[in-house]
């Protein structure tokens, strides 16, 4: 059990998220890039790194021995049992175009064990949090993934890497597959997003390859207290550290398992 109160832990994590928001909304109408990294459609803007500063000021004003990862930053091991994962803009690109779906994500971790996840989707703001044990939330209403029985009655979402190498051509394939198989994929731009949706039951099922730590570390939490399943897309157990993920209601896990393994014969 965590010697610090979860609750204060979340507190924080709010309150950082809430701050950060500030930031990007100010900024949404003039976003300014700061550099491309690998892939020429990764972008990194001003306003990344500042909300990336801001969150992490937080952290450090309350939990100075706490160790961080960050996107925009170097990992910073204070050989705590308590980290932080933090993606300070999660939809960059979208953010650039005015596209509306964007979001702050912050997991926090005790002994690897996700205890604290907090997404705020923007810029129509929804506040997701959760709580190891204790439920998911939106907006203080509590949150339940969807019932839906069978893929073929599914809504899926799904993201593509900035690499364009194997794993992409792959999800291209699973794209196609999927497609075919329930009533439709969306592709949102924001992997925090993606999960909460599924969470809350605005979507039933989300899968993605190439994914960071930062990308899914809060939205797993918010995911498992909302009774979704998660696993690797062959049915494996799922760590942030690995490169793809399968998210779903639960009811439809071993059929999109079962599409997968099917492709990959």
């Amino acid at each position: 059990m965590s010697p610090i109160k979860n609750e204060e832990i979340l507190d924080v994590a709010v309150e950082a998220s809430l701050a950060a928001s500030d930031i990007i909304m100010e900024a949404a109408h003039n976003p300014q890039i700061e550099k491309v990294k690998k892939s020429g459609s990764d972008l990194v803007t001003h306003t990344d790194l500042e909300s990336e500063r801001i969150i992490k000021s937080f952290i450090r004003k309350n939990f100075p021995k706490h160790s961080i990862l960050a996107e925009e930053s170097d990992y910073n091991d204070n050989s705590s049992d308590y980290l932080w994962v933090i993606d300070p803009l999660d939809g960059t690109t979208n953010f650039v175009h005015g596209y509306p779906s964007y979001s702050v994500s912050i997991g926090v971790y005790y002994k690897n064990y996700p205890i604290v996840g907090v997404v705020l989707e923007m810029p129509h703001v929804k506040l997701y949090t959760a709580i190891t044990k204790k439920g998911a939330w939106c907006e203080g209403n509590k949150i339940q993934t969807s019932k839906t029985k069978t893929l073929k009655d599914s809504l899926l979402v799904t993201g593509f890497g900035y690499q364009h190498g194997d794993l992409w051509e792959k999800n291209m394939d699973l794209f196609k597959i999927y497609t075919d198989k329930c009533h439709g994929v969306r592709r949102l731009g924001s992997a925090s997003i993606d999960i909460c949706h599924v969470a809350s039951g605005q979507a039933d099922g989300f899968w993605e390859y190439d994914l960071s730590p930062w990308d899914s570390a809060a939205g797993i939490l918010i995911a498992k207290e909302a009774g979704c399943s998660i696993s690797q897309l062959n049915g494996a157990g799922y760590s942030i550290f690995d490169n793809n993920v399968l998210v779903t209601n639960g009811i439809i896990h071993k059929e999109m398992v079962k599409e997968f393994k099917s492709y990959l014969n």
